[in-house]
């Protein structure tokens, strides 16, 4: 990938600024064209409106090229629009790689509070992973990324990264879907017209198809015999009372289900734009093979198919127009007809709609993988099964650190290993701690990481950092610590997972913390775990002294010339220094 980020950006504002141009300049000639028509067909009814012949043949030339002036003008505005979104996107990404992300959408409502690590970690609201990852258009996308990063989900991980590498090199391909899936402007989730449709119960007779056009027919013919003076104009009237009828007969299902179809009209007008651009995409992975093979099916294509529906859809909001709803009623029982076919497309597709939808909402999350990974060309795709280790990982930070600030760290810890991470206030402990979790997050969803080099055997994460009483719970801050550890030892009894701790049994004291961290540390050294444990208790190293498996690391900060520094490196001992006291000083607090 040899693409530079910036000046791909840069480039596509251009490009979309002249593309823009042109289409602004077809859309004023497009006004001007309608005007001048419009003055044309005023001028002509002025001049010949009692030219009855006249006037007709000059309707009859000028209406056609007004309809079709409309729709053009309409494409046009589409056009406008979908370039606009296309520029937007580019300027963001210019905005993104200056770290200025703080106006995306936060991801608030995907935290979860008994969740394995989403909490400690990060991963949703200001300043989040999410915020910085996520250009979901649609809220399906946004739901299914937010799924993925929660997952805990540890298979196929070469399956999933090289379908977010294929996507990271089609950035202009995504970019022009994000743009169709931005402009989506659905009145119902696409999660609810599934639901809908498979809920739905029919309710048109069986034969209503052979029916209409039978009656149709019937009513042709009583016309042509009423113009021929054969037939009395109160048969062809009651023929028409007659169709009133019958179709009055379910008006009401006729009237619901208008309602409903009004409100899913948008969304399968614009998810069958989706569908077409997925469809005509050629993949080379698999997994996006696989899901583009959803929407692949045997006889008829799914964008041809929702088009088809949108059709029906438009037809039966056309009911409400009292001329076709009269008289296309009374003579050939139209909205019955039409229902019928919504009915019979819902029975035929109802099953497949959430497939699709679902590639649909597959895509718009893992784009914005693809995105991050085009954006971060330094990053690495973890070498899955390379190790015999858990992790080993080469210059790793953490990917929302500044690269001017960031201090880089080797990080490698064996399958059975438990890290005691000790070190002064505000010397790195628990950024670090993060960082190694959000690599395993990163690996296990397919993105790259921010490292030089990273060898990873797959394992799901718990965690426990951020405890919280609860006042609704009645909770103490020491019971709800307690809850969580339980919580951890009774995850990794039925799998392993990687554990990070950061200063456990905080709601006790210090006596009874330090025996109580060593106990709960010797369990998990006992049950065969690997993890860090991030602490101020220098009395929890010693833990090391008496089992293989505990190694000892610290960060260090050292006082010079009244000044406090820190270097953020990773290193192999006991932290000597603590920057309490000089700092209570140092801030006049003392």
């Amino acid at each position: 990938m040899a693409t530079n980020p910036k000046s791909f950006y840069e480039e596509q504002l251009k490009k979309l600024g002249k593309e823009l141009e042109v289409v602004q300049s077809k859309l004023s000639l497009s006004s001007l064209l309608r005007l001048v028509l419009f003055l044309l067909a005023l001028a002509l009814g002025y001049f010949s409106w009692r030219e009855e012949p006249l006037l007709l043949i000059g309707l009859a030339m000028v209406l056609p090229i007004f309809v079709f002036l409309i729709v053009r003008h309409n494409k046009l505005r589409y056009e406008k629009k979908l370039l606009e979104a296309q520029r937007q996107w580019n300027t963001t990404e210019l905005r993104v790689l200056k770290r200025d992300y703080l106006h995306l959408p936060t991801g608030e409502a995907f935290e979860t509070g008994n969740h394995a690590f989403s909490k400690d970690l990060d991963l949703f609201g200001r300043g989040s992973f999410f915020q910085y990852l996520n250009r979901t258009a649609l809220p399906s996308g946004s739901q299914m990324l937010s799924d993925l990063l929660l997952s805990n989900d540890i298979g196929n991980i070469p399956k999933k990264q090289e379908a977010v590498q294929e996507l990271s090199q089609n950035p202009e391909w995504f970019q022009h879907f994000e743009a169709v899936a931005t402009l989506v402007t659905a009145e119902v989730p696409a999660k609810n017209v599934v639901a809908w449709l498979n809920t739905y119960t029919p309710f048109v007779p069986k034969h209503i198809h052979t029916a209409s056009f039978v009656y149709g027919g019937i009513s042709l013919l009583a016309w042509a015999l009423y113009l021929a003076g054969i037939l009395s104009g109160y048969a062809v009237f009651g023929l028409f009372l007659l169709g009133l009828g019958v179709t009055g007969r379910y008006i009401k299902q006729i009237g619901k289900l208008s309602v409903q179809t009004s409100k899913v009209q948008a969304t399968f007008r614009q998810y069958g734009k989706l569908l077409q651009l997925l469809e005509q995409k050629e993949f080379s992975s698999d997994l996006l093979k696989e899901r583009q093979g959803q929407i692949l099916n045997a006889g008829h294509t799914s964008s041809k198919a929702v088009h088809r529906f949108s059709k029906m859809l438009d037809a039966l909001d056309q009911r409400n127009n009292i001329i076709i709803g009269l008289f296309t009623n009374g003579f050939m029982l139209r909205d019955l007809y039409v229902c019928k076919g919504i009915e019979a497309w819902i029975a035929k597709h109802k099953d497949e709609v959430a497939q699709w939808f679902g590639a649909i909402a597959f895509f718009d999350a893992y784009i914005s993988m693809g995105n991050y990974t085009f954006n971060h060309q330094d990053h690495v795709f973890p070498r899955i099964g390379a190790t015999n280790k858990t992790m080993v990982a080469k210059q790793c930070v953490h990917p929302l650190l500044a690269p001017e600030t960031a201090v880089a760290n080797d990080f490698g810890i064996a399958n059975d290993e438990f890290f005691v991470i000790t070190g002064a206030n505000m010397a790195g402990k628990s950024t670090f701690l993060r960082t190694v979790g959000l690599q395993i997050v990163m690996a296990n969803t397919g993105l790259p990481v921010r490292a030089t080099a990273m060898d990873y055997s797959p394992i799901k994460l718990v965690t426990s950092m951020r405890t919280s009483d609860s006042l609704t719970d009645d909770e103490s801050y020491f019971f709800s610590e307690l809850k969580r550890l339980k919580y951890i030892i009774d995850t990794i009894k039925e799998m392993p997972h990687f554990i990070i701790l950061d200063e456990i049994l905080k709601g006790t004291n210090s006596k009874d913390k330090a025996a109580g961290s060593k106990k709960f540390l010797e369990k998990l050294v006992g049950l065969q775990a690997s993890g860090i444990i991030a602490t101020h208790d220098l009395s929890l190293c010693e833990v090391a002294k008496s089992m293989d498996k505990v190694k000892n690391h610290y960060f260090d900060a050292q006082i010079k010339d009244n000044e406090l520094y820190f270097d953020y490196t990773f290193k192999e001992g006991i932290c000597q220094n603590m920057n309490a006291s000089f700092l209570l000083r140092k801030m006049g607090i003392v």
